[in-house]
């Protein structure tokens, strides 16, 4: 007679948080940065621990231990909804956009990893799953790198089989149709060249600019104007040049976010992002708003923390395989898996998320 696991107190949660310099100063239309922080999350129940993570300040830790740590120790491990309920409820007077919804994201994804080891199943087959792979775009090019540098990271993804790759623009316009052309240069005629102007854009330059990038080849434009300027992107949405998607929506942290996006129909493919929309419970009922008005939706970086969650999903964009965390989840996690012919495959021997975080790696890193 098999014995079925029918609750798992959950113990306790720790955190702790890295700052990892980058390997080049980084840059892109509107802010720099030399670091990348990384908040860990592990809750244990039942003999299992589930890690999670999120990227943000010291200060996202700080509540996990002050605050959403108590909220949720004695609840069931395998009721995450629940848990994510309670944590929600907690944050009501913090407010949900920023390091709350962070905090929460780090948990919920700690929980989540934590069911499927209790439950001995990868987290894929948890979630249940419409696809086995998760398509990628290479995503860096920062505004800070020479273009040599520039040619060297686009071009190597190509090389190395993925086929769509995105580089930063906005933080001088008058040199971003001469860096668009010099990486159409390195990554030949056949690759998906996308550009990301994180909002540096007015919605005049905005269109002037799409349609040069147009005539480069350019079919991805992330953030041409400020993601909180919804008529803007509707514009451009409309206005710019045909075969050319416009994409923004990797600031949101809840679902009325998400609804006023999709409502004044500013994009072709939603981001968001599962490190700061309240976990995978938060991405997958992003997800399902996009599903209703028939939008594809993209994952926002962290490719390791959505893969899973991503092979869940049924009207699915390329999804960010962004320098920064590649980097980070390859040096801090044993299980990041690594591209395929341009797209990720969840590794179902592993449970959980697959990861383990290599804590002796990390510490010299420990803030």
């Amino acid at each position: 007679m098999t014995t079925r696991l029918s609750s798992a107190p959950i113990e306790r949660v720790d955190v702790s948080a890295y700052r990892i310099p980058t390997d080049y100063p980084e840059s892109d239309g509107t802010y720099a940065w030399d670091s990348t922080t990384l908040v860990l999350v592990e809750a244990v129940a039942g003999g299992q621990h589930g890690i999670g993570y999120t990227y943000a300040d010291t200060a996202t830790a700080t509540l996990v231990r002050d605050l959403l740590a108590k909220t949720i120790e004695g609840r069931d491990a395998l009721d995450v909804p629940g848990c994510w309920a309670a944590m929600d409820h907690a944050i009501r007077n913090l407010g949900r956009p920023g390091i709350a919804s962070m905090a929460i994201s780090a948990v919920d994804v700690a929980l989540w990893d934590l069911k499927a080891k209790l439950l001995d199943i990868a987290l894929v087959t948890l979630l249940g799953a419409t696809q086995d792979r998760v398509p990628i775009y290479g995503s860096g090019g920062f505004t800070s790198y020479p273009v040599a540098r520039l040619q060297e990271q686009l071009g190597g993804w190509v090389a190395a089989g993925i086929p769509r790759v995105k580089m930063k623009i906005g933080t001088h316009p008058a040199d971003d149709l001469a860096r668009v052309r010099a990486a159409r240069a390195a990554i030949g005629p056949e690759a998906a060249l996308y550009v990301d102007a994180n909002g540096a854009y007015s919605r005049k330059q905005a269109l002037a600019q799409a349609a040069r990038f147009r005539e480069e080849g350019v079919v991805w434009f992330e953030e041409p104007v400020p993601s909180a300027d919804l008529a803007g992107l509707h514009l451009i949405r409309d206005m710019g040049p045909a075969g050319m998607d416009i994409a923004a929506g990797e600031y949101g942290y809840d679902l009325g976010y998400f609804r006023h996006m999709l409502e004044a129909e500013a994009v072709d493919v939603l981001q968001a992002d599962g490190s700061r929309c309240a976990g995978i419970t938060g991405f997958l009922r992003a997800a399902a708003l996009t599903e209703s008005r028939l939008v594809a939706l993209s994952a926002h970086c962290a490719p390791s923390l959505h893969i899973a969650a991503c092979c869940a999903i049924n009207r699915l964009s390329p999804i960010e395989y962004f320098h920064d965390h590649v980097r980070i989840e390859s040096m801090l996690f044993d299980g990041a898996v690594t591209p395929v012919d341009g797209a990720l495959r969840p590794d179902r021997t592993r449970p959980g998320l697959g990861l383990e975080f290599k804590r002796a790696d990390a510490e010299r890193y420990a803030v």
